[in-house]
């Protein structure tokens, strides 16, 4: 199914500077730049809320509207404020609907693993894909049904099922979640300098040994307008 672009307005920006774009944000707007294609970068001002509400859906392709013209962008940036919470600035890039692009899209496990059973516990070490296709052909997100997945199982990048026209282009090895049993770690007793070498049961201790086994002696220690 090709992917929609969503449909947003955009006027351009006659004022720049940061003061400017705090008083945009303040207004409810968003500051953005729009390039590509050898055409000239034209600074815009976007509906804040349309736009994070698209961000929040997982939406890579736009209509963008300006001057009565419309034309087809892809976000390739976005930034947040310091916190890592609110968008203050989102560029787009001008593309064509034949050209393929890079784009990293989430990736969500879905299901509970048999090894859970086993009491094994499912562990996700990538959460994005870096991912290359055509425009229309742009994903929301990957999807890998983990239900299968028995303990001391992996899943890697080959083994996710990618819609036709689609690939990924991180390592193919590259293990994406696991089912395994978590070990409880053993805190050592306060008071303790070092790290004690975990006790096997029924060894006895050698001559000389200290009280703690084993104890080592601890180590001295593109802002954009």
């Amino acid at each position: 199914m090709a992917t929609q672009a969503a449909q947003i307005q955009a006027t351009k920006r006659e004022q720049l500077g940061s003061s400017a774009n705090k008083r945009l944000r303040d207004a409810g707007h968003l500051p953005g730049v729009v390039y590509g294609h050898k055409e000239a970068v034209i600074p815009v001002t976007l509906p804040k809320k349309e736009v994070v509400n698209y961000l929040n859906k997982g939406a890579h392709l736009f209509d963008l509207t300006l001057d009565g013209k419309s034309e087809k962008v892809l976000i390739k940036e976005v930034q947040y404020d310091h916190l890592g919470l609110e968008v203050i600035h989102v560029d787009f890039a001008r593309v064509s609907l034949d050209e393929k692009v890079e784009v990293t899209v989430p990736l969500e496990l879905k299901g509970t693993p048999k090894g859970e059973e086993e009491g094994a516990v499912l562990m996700q070490t990538v959460n994005e894909l870096e991912l290359e296709c055509l425009v229309t052909d742009i994903p929301d997100k990957i999807v890998a049904n983990v239900t299968e997945m028995a303990k001391d199982s992996v899943l890697h990048i080959k083994d996710l099922k990618l819609p036709p026209g689609v690939r990924c282009l991180q390592d193919e090895d590259l293990i994406v979640a696991t089912v395994k049993e978590i070990e409880e770690e053993t805190t050592a007793e306060p008071g303790a300098e070092g790290t004690a070498e975990p006790e096997v049961i029924g060894r006895k201790k050698e001559e000389g040994e200290e009280g703690a086994e084993g104890t080592a002696p601890a180590a001295g220690a593109e802002k954009k307008e």
